[in-house]
C-alpha cells in the first residue's frame, strides 16, 4: 500500500512563496511519475505540475508555468512543489498523486486524475491579497 503525505501549506501574502512536500511510503516511488493537483472552493480539481519518474522531464499547467517548479528526491521518496509569485487565485487544497504507470516513457506526461492511482490527503494553501 502506498501512502502520500503532503506538508508545507499555509497562509501567505500575494507575491510570496511556499514549498510543498509530499512524502511517499513504499519501495517503488522512484519508478512512477508524480503529480500535483489542486482544488479551489466550488471548483473541480485541476492539474498543476508533473514530473517523470527519473526527474528528467517536468510539465506544468499554463496557469503556473514560470512560477511553480516541481522536483523530486528519489532517495528520500519525496516530491516537492516550489511556488513563487503566488496569487490569490492559487488558493486551493493541493494534492500530490502517484501515476498508475510504472516506468512511463519520457513522452508520457499524465495530467488527468484518472491517470493517477494514489492520492494524498491534501494541504491547504491560502494566498491573501
Amino acid at each position: 500500500q502506498v501512502q502520500l503525505v503532503e506538508s508545507g501549506g499555509g497562509l501567505v501574502q500575494a507575491g510570496g512563496s511556499l514549498r510543498l512536500s509530499c512524502a511517499a511510503s513504499g519501495r517503488t516511488f522512484s519508478s512512477y511519475a508524480m503529480g500535483w493537483f489542486r482544488q479551489a472552493p466550488e471548483k473541480e480539481r485541476e492539474f498543476v505540475a508533473g514530473i517523470h519518474w527519473n526527474g528528467d522531464s517536468t510539465y506544468y499547467a499554463d496557469s503556473v508555468k514560470g512560477r511553480f517548479t516541481i522536483c523530486r528526491d528519489n532517495a528520500k521518496n519525496t516530491v516537492y512543489l516550489q511556488m513563487n509569485s503566488l496569487k490569490p487565485e492559487d488558493t486551493a487544497v493541493y494534492y500530490c498523486a502517484r501515476s498508475s504507470t510504472q516506468y512511463g516513457s519520457s513522452w508520457y506526461q499524465p495530467s488527468h486524475e484518472y491517470e493517477y492511482d494514489y492520492w494524498g490527503q491534501g494541504t491547504q494553501v491560502t494566498v491573501s491579497s
